[in-house]
């Protein structure tokens, strides 16, 4: 909790001295559109990776696996995105981090790696019911849980009308 109260007071004053010193020496409208010109360039970024990110984590479900990986970079796109958009060079390092496809993937599976997130097989995650003995799905089962459900006359005719 210190860290994010920290990051907060600290993160702001060192932009605002990063930004003043840059203005210094370039001047301010060109400051001005450096941070606007990385802001419209993280936005094309996050677009091409975002549908990338998604492309992988549908083809990663129709083979049977959980897209971990692709859910972690899904959130750092996210934050790298919003952190762009954050006038700043020391949050556009950061964002540009969680957009560039290598730094990324290194910092999803570093996530993986410290156990934050648990990798599971998609044979593993279905299960018959809440707190089922009978363990992970079987497609080739014969068997079928269900509810029986009394209909009356008013519902059949109801039925009839769609």
């Amino acid at each position: 909790m210190r860290f994010l109260f920290l990051a907060f007071i600290a993160v702001p004053m060192i932009e605002m001295w990063i930004l003043i010193e840059v203005g210094r020496v370039i001047g301010g409208l060109p400051t001005i559109a450096l941070v606007a010109l990385t802001a419209i360039i993280g936005a094309s970024m996050l677009k091409r990776q975002g549908i990338a990110t998604l492309t992988r984590a549908q083809q990663r479900m129709e083979s049977g696996q959980v897209p971990a990986t692709e859910l972690i970079e899904g959130l750092l796109l996210a934050v790298g995105g919003a952190l762009l958009l954050t006038p700043g060079f020391v949050t556009d390092v950061i964002g540009f981090s969680c957009l560039i496809p290598q730094s990324r993937r290194a910092l999803a599976e570093a996530v993986i790696r410290r156990g934050l997130v648990q990798q599971a097989s998609m044979q593993g995650f279905y299960q018959s019911g809440p707190g089922s003995a009978q363990g992970p799905y079987n497609p080739d089962s014969d068997i079928i849980e269900g509810e029986v459900v009394e209909r009356d006359e008013t519902d059949i005719d109801r039925d009839k009308l769609n």
